[in-house]
């Protein structure tokens, strides 16, 4: 059985110690001069976090008021010689902690250019998302980090959760454990079939994909994302997107057309240019773009509802005359339904990528990025102002919808279980569980 998958979420093994208290801040500052791999040569002990389907109360980041209460003396700590005493010692905590001490995961390939890959035994693969300004509820993330590299990427950030600097992102690679029965568990106890914000008439939003792409080349070894589909497919009456710069995507074509038939799904394939030497710089090891574009039109005449996003729209270098409308128009042959794209973003986790990529490939343009993105990861209203009608042009002159177009099919509310603890239902949901994984086993 793979350390990846099993059919009942086993416990994973690491011990429990007890000894000093936690330190005060959920995330302390700790400089990573220690690999995980090489913590994970002893594993150290994660209390709580041990990847049971009967125990599911914590999130893949535990709170910060359950962390306190813990023990973590014998816990990992990353050291630094040139750091002050009083840092150089301090224990790791929460998803810093349980990363520090997931072990390697198992790998066939042998490029010396390869990540390093981890095996991490998250208790919950859905995640809330309370933000109110994008159009979901839940995100599925099947791994930690991203080999596609994408210079601009702005979810470096969720390394550092792990104390774990934002280079690190391509360099360690976290693949979630027992992912499917996790969701399962999570669709039948936290999802609801009635969304707050559509007045209770549609059912909340999924977006797989987030924050590391789920067709990244771990996903040819591991197959979380499959995985994870594939308990989506069982269900009826969901609301799920998925976004990718991978044409990988279309190995999952027939269970993809089985959440279409019972769920409301809409892909989304990240094009951010044509320009294949440029796309190559950006984006370092995702699919050339014809390729992804080959993925587009391979979707569509399956029957699947596909779209194109170009963000980000990157100042000076995606943003020439003719490439957006280029992307828009090889989109829209290829069979995309909708189009659109945003400005780029820089949080300080991509901005410490992201500028010396630009004083090396672009230095004509390090001058006007520092002053724009010197306060803040924004670039200039009147110039956001200016792309957003640029784009809103574009899908006029094309013909494409502004966001991901699905036919409504799933209107009425399911049932779901009751968030109570009641013994009985969680045994005969599991029971039920069990019989569907045989059946598509």
């Amino acid at each position: 059985m793979s350390p990846v998958h099993s059919t009942t979420a086993t416990d994973f093994p690491i011990q429990r110690h007890h000894g000093l208290r936690t330190p005060e801040t959920l995330f302390p500052e700790c400089p990573d001069d220690l690999s995980p791999k090489q913590v994970a040569g002893n594993p150290a002990p994660v209390a709580g976090q041990r990847g049971s389907i009967s125990d599911r109360k914590a999130p893949d980041r535990p709170s910060a008021s359950t962390e306190r209460k813990q023990d973590l003396s014998n816990s990992p700590v990353r050291n630094s010689a040139t750091n002050p005493s009083k840092r150089a010692q301090a224990r790791l905590v929460g998803i810093a902690r349980l990363a520090a001490a997931s072990p390697p995961a198992e790998t066939k390939r042998k490029s010396a250019e390869r990540p390093e890959y981890f095996v991490l035994p998250v208790k919950s693969i859905l995640n809330r998302c309370d933000s109110p300004r994008v159009p979901f509820e839940w995100t599925v993330n099947p791994y930690r980090g991203c080999e596609f590299a994408c210079k601009y990427c702005y979810a470096r950030y969720t390394h550092e959760y792990m104390e774990l600097d934002g280079g690190e992102f391509e360099k360690k690679i976290y693949v979630k454990k027992d992912a499917g029965p996790l969701l399962a568990w999570d669709v039948s106890h936290k999802y609801s079939y009635a969304s707050e914000a559509t007045g209770g008439t549609l059912p909340e939003h999924i977006a797989i994909g987030t924050a590391t792409d789920p067709y990244q080349p771990a996903e040819l070894e591991y197959g979380v994302t499959r995985a994870c589909l594939e308990e989506l497919a069982k269900r009826e009456g969901l609301s799920v997107s998925i976004i990718t710069k991978s044409d990988q995507i279309v190995r999952d074509i027939d269970v993809l057309q089985r959440i279409a038939a019972r769920s409301d799904l809409a892909i989304q394939i990240t094009i951010t240019t044509l320009r294949t030497r440029l796309a190559r710089m950006l984006e370092p090891r995702a699919p050339r773009p014809d390729l992804r574009l080959a993925a587009v039109k391979q979707l569509t005449q399956a029957g699947l509802a596909v779209g194109i996003s170009a963000s980000p729209l990157i100042p000076g270098i995606t943003d020439r005359e003719g490439d957006l409308e280029a992307v828009a128009a090889a989109g829209k042959e290829a069979g995309a339904q909708w189009f659109f794209s945003g400005v780029l973003f820089l949080m300080p986790s991509s901005a410490k990528q992201f500028f010396p990529f630009l004083r090396a490939k672009f230095p004509r343009l390090v001058q006007q990025y520092e002053k724009w993105f010197s306060k803040n990861g924004y670039a200039p209203e009147d110039y956001r102002q200016k792309a957003a009608k640029r784009v809103a042009r574009i899908r006029q002159v094309y013909g494409l919808h502004s966001r991901p177009f699905v036919d409504k099919k799933h209107r009425t509310p399911c049932t779901q279980m009751s968030l109570g603890w009641d013994a009985a239902a969680v045994a005969q949901e599991l029971g039920r569980t069990r019989a569907d994984e045989r059946g598509y086993a």
